[in-house]
């Protein structure tokens, strides 16, 4: 039984999705202006986690991610370099798209782009306006936020809560008949791009584009909206609220992950600690598996903390599953051709099947690594079937232990490495300690350590 934490409830609850063995899922995407930092990572990482755990599990996964490539961010950059804003969205998507890939990110089924929705947006805010819970101004079409039932209930505020901040989170506008009325859509003004509508030249609101896009290919009533929780007010409370005005069945279960905190504080750049994921990629290549080992040893709903200390522990634990993977294929350990611990996976679904409980999962993870060192060890045949195990289980979360992870560009070369460490053997064999130690040597300034065994040395990166 699948079970998630969600928002709207505030309580732990069982997911029964629209169909069947199936489950719709819409996570919010980035607005792209800009490098993608460690927050966008951590946003998508945890939805990719999620997606890939459910389709191991068996379920069939629908995951749409969307683009949004217009916004005021985009405009005022766009501006500033005085060249379009679509010169702008195009250039910073094709960034995060690869920095994306480069984390080990599956794409999602669907990546939709706002521009590419605006007629639907269109057509959604003419039934507002048709169902009285939406006018029109000077300045544009604005929701009638007091006609919605049960507006604040994702943020458990009631509206007249939500009034008391009104000005602080939603643009102030003599023209509209409340503080809380937020824009659909937004009357054309110089240097900015506009598409004709019924109401005159403008452009949609940033939460109306959402719902136009999620209701658009996923449907009604569909199973699962996640997103960051500093979406939570007002982007997805603001989304539920067009969805439910206009007569529309929204997402069945709300699900965000926390924020993080680089070096003890929250990311910001006020703070000047905004590190992008390029900048983290380009110090260790594997940091990509460090960051997402980080992730899945803290849980989605608790902040996660960077700092160099974190990122070495995490480099150390993919060191130590790496070595292990080694090991066995030294030892002549049959992994390909072993079952799964039976035991050990029905324990790692409990864990993920209670909130995507990745922390219990990932310690089962590294159990199977010990218990596959142990083995090998001893010689004994349970070897291959830990090892087994821990690929199996690891990969199910996106993280590669052995193979090809694809940290050959700024890492140690793996393939130089086993050449190394080949002519080191050779060496020895032939007696001639002085080309092994200086070997050894030369490799441990590298920072690799070389464990001599009895199935022949592997080596790990200390």
């Amino acid at each position: 039984m699948l079970r998630i934490h969600d928002t709207l409830r505030d309580e732990l609850v069982e997911l029964i999705p629209r169909v069947d063995g199936e489950i719709s899922l819409y996570a919010c995407g980035p607005t792209v202006y800009d490098h993608p930092h460690l927050g966008h990572a951590r946003q998508a990482m945890t939805y990719d986690v999620a997606r890939r755990y459910l389709e191991w599990a068996g379920w069939r996964v629908h995951h749409v991610a969307n683009i949004t490539d217009i916004d005021d961010n985009i405009i005022n950059r766009a501006n500033r370099e005085g060249v379009s804003d679509t010169e702008i969205a195009e250039t910073w998507t094709a960034v995060y798209l690869e920095v994306m890939d480069d984390l080990g990110i599956l794409p999602p089924h669907d990546r939709p782009k706002a521009t590419e929705y605006v007629d639907e947006m269109i057509e959604f805010i003419s039934t507002l306006i048709e169902r009285d819970t939406a006018y029109v101004t000077d300045s544009g079409v604005y929701l009638r936020v007091r006609s919605v039932e049960g507006y604040g209930d994702l943020v458990h505020r009631t509206v007249d809560e939500l009034a008391e901040g009104a000005g602080t989170r939603v643009e102030v506008d003599e023209t509209k008949e409340d503080p809380l009325d937020f824009a659909l859509w937004k009357a054309a003004k110089p240097n900015e791009p506009t598409w004709d509508s019924p109401w005159g030249p403008g452009r949609p609101g940033w939460h109306i584009e959402c719902v136009a896009m999620s209701l658009g290919i996923l449907g009604d009533d569909f199973d699962l909206h996640g997103g960051g929780n500093d979406l939570v007010f007002p982007h997805h409370t603001n989304e539920r609220a067009e969805a439910i005005a206009a007569g529309r069945s929204f997402s069945r279960y709300w699900m965000h992950n926390a924020m993080l905190n680089i070096d003890g504080e929250k990311m910001s750049k006020s703070l000047q600690n905004y590190t992008t994921v390029r900048d983290l990629l380009d110090e260790d290549p594997r940091n990509a598996r460090a960051l997402r080992l980080a992730l899945l040893q803290t849980h989605y709903r608790k902040i996660l903390e960077i700092n160099p200390e974190i990122l070495e522990t995490a480099r150390a634990g993919i060191d130590r599953m790496d070595a292990m993977v080694r090991k066995a294929t030294a030892a002549g350990v049959d992994i390909d051709g072993a079952e799964l611990d039976a035991d050990a996976a029905e324990s790692f679904s409990e864990a993920m099947d209670h909130d995507f409980g990745t922390p219990e999962a990932m310690a089962i993870v590294f159990e199977q690594v010990r218990r596959a060192n142990g083995a090998i060890d001893a010689g004994e045949p349970e070897a291959a079937v830990a090892a087994k195990t821990a690929i199996e289980l690891a990969g199910a979360l996106g993280l590669t232990i052995g193979g090809d992870t694809g940290e050959n560009d700024g890492a140690e070369d793996d393939a130089e490495i086993d050449s190394l460490v080949a002519e080191r053997t050779a060496a020895k064999a032939d007696r001639d300690f002085a080309t092994a130690d200086r070997i050894r040597d030369e490799l441990a300034a590298r920072g690799v350590v070389i464990e001599d065994t009895p199935h022949g040395p592997i080596w790990r990166r200390g």
